[in-house]
């Protein structure tokens, strides 16, 4: 069954607002929430945002069955010893309900203008394979001695361990990524871009679970459908466009993407997900598809 995950960038909001939203898409169906990780909002550096991590822990306290987690964090952006800690304590806080989503950055601007390491991609995909392997290590509780070309741990040990098993998300279509999925990842976000190249790529990733992000505009029932989609082409022109239509034509793309092996989609709302938007979306996509996927139907 396709299961619907809010992508929600914590900015242009406040903090009530964002627990609001994650509250709204609980109660309409969404199986998760994703947030961004940014050290300044990328093409809007006087918005305010929050930090990723803290705003992650706020969400989790203000829902009950949301899974939280990021569409994705940084790798450069911490320690692998330190993320290791604030992804078991998470987990513990949660309940079990903390995904990993990491990547090794996609705005090489942000490395240069806060100092935080090198822009070449192979070091930074390299960076993340290590980071990788110390994430594994610490959270088995066992006393840990690394050396890598980045990360040097001497006799390391965490406490407490994982409550189960964190889901670790990894996204991209490159080569040296996909062999990250393969090797780490419990679920692979394919690029929108790369979509018409799904299948060749979903060769490449190993047990790896596929996920898609869509920017929607989304047209419920009653309303005036092309003033929203006109707002949303424009606000969003430069971001590679946007997803239109009414309910009916959501189901059926939604659908299809299902029937070629897409498990999850994390909806990226062009009104900034609105708690009547998620409402109507829960009741006039997400209901009928997972009907649909019922067994017996």
């Amino acid at each position: 069954m396709l299961d619907f995950h809010l992508f929600l960038p914590q900015m242009r909001m406040s903090l009530d607002q964002i627990v609001e939203r994650s509250r709204a898409a609980e109660q309409a169906g969404f199986g998760g929430v994703a947030l961004i990780d940014h050290l300044s909002p990328p093409g809007a550096e006087h918005m305010p945002m929050y930090d990723a991590m803290l705003t992650a822990g706020w969400i989790a306290a203000a829902t009950s069955t949301l899974r939280v987690g990021h569409l994705v964090l940084c790798d450069a952006f911490r320690h692998p010893a330190v993320l290791a800690r604030q992804a078991v304590t998470l987990d513990h806080a949660s309940g079990g309900r903390f995904e990993l989503g990491i990547g090794w950055g996609s705005v090489p601007e942000e490395f240069e203008v806060y100092g935080v390491g090198e822009t070449a991609a192979r070091v930074r995909v390299a960076r993340l394979a290590e980071t990788l392997d110390v994430l594994k290590l610490l959270w088995s509780g066992e006393t840990v001695d690394y050396a890598g070309e980045f990360h040097t741990i001497r006799g390391g040990i965490h406490q407490p361990t994982p409550l189960g098993r964190i889901p670790i998300l990894i996204g991209g279509a490159g080569p040296k990524t996909l062999r990250l999925v393969a090797d780490h990842a419990d679920w692979w976000n394919c690029p929108v871009y790369a979509l018409d190249d799904f299948d060749r790529l979903r060769g490449a990733t190993g047990a790896a679970r596929p996920s898609l992000q869509e920017m929607l505009a989304f047209a419920p029932e009653g309303s005036d459908a092309e003033p929203i989609f006109e707002q949303a082409r424009r606000r969003f022109a430069a971001m590679g466009g946007v997803r239109t239509g009414t309910g009916e034509t959501l189901r059926e793309h939604f659908g299809e993407l299902a029937e070629r092996g897409v498990e999850r989609i994390y909806a990226w709302f062009s009104d900034f997900a609105t708690p009547e938007t998620l409402a109507a979306f829960g009741h006039e996509v997400i209901e009928p598809l997972r009907e649909l996927a019922a067994p017996g139907r």
